[in-house]
């Protein structure tokens, strides 16, 4: 793999990224809980489920967004500094995904809070998909980071599918359910 000016290969980026993902990952197992109970276990376990629930959505979530990352940098062949700040930028959204988990695994069922907790979560997820389409955008805009199986036009054209469209709703959509409970 070319190197960026100072010295950084795509492979480099990707197996620091590959860290991230996986500590993330790594980091929703510790929301899950051995129950305190003296008598029912069961009842004590799937009193739990928000949490189970919260844990297996976000396991998901990280295992395609790091899936998306590799497909990604399948069509680079250059890595510029640029590059390397956008992707800290998407490492960083991945880094704080279990905090939203926990958030969520703990007051989905919380009559007044499960809203905002929801929005929280949602909120990130944008974040995410804005952090994506940033490195996309970047990636497609400049040819010499393209592998020269990919048309730089076509690419871009692609760039859509990453944009945030919901962006648009979330705000008003979030804020306006968490108000109204």
């Amino acid at each position: 793999m070319p190197a960026a000016p100072d010295g950084v290969t795509s492979a480099r980026l990707e197996a620091f990224s590959d860290g991230v993902f996986s500590i993330a990952a790594t980091l929703l197992v510790l929301e899950l809980h051995v129950p305190e109970v003296t008598q029912d276990l069961g009842a004590a376990l799937l009193a739990q489920w928000p949490s189970y629930a919260a844990y297996v959505v976000s396991f998901a979530t990280i295992g395609i967004i790091w899936v998306n990352h590799h497909q990604l940098f399948v069509h680079v062949r250059r890595v510029d500094r640029t590059l390397l700040f956008l992707n800290l930028a998407l490492l960083m959204v991945v880094a704080l995904i279990p905090f939203p988990t926990a958030i969520l695994g703990r007051f989905v069922s919380a009559e007044r809070d499960s809203h905002m907790a929801a929005a929280v979560y949602g909120g990130l997820m944008i974040l995410m998909s804005i952090a994506f389409t940033a490195l996309w955008r970047h990636v497609t805009a400049d040819a010499t980071l393209l592998g020269h199986h990919l048309d730089p036009r076509r690419a871009r054209r692609k760039a859509r599918c990453f944009q945030p469209a919901c962006s648009r709703l979330w705000p008003g959509l979030g804020w306006h359910s968490s108000l109204r409970s």
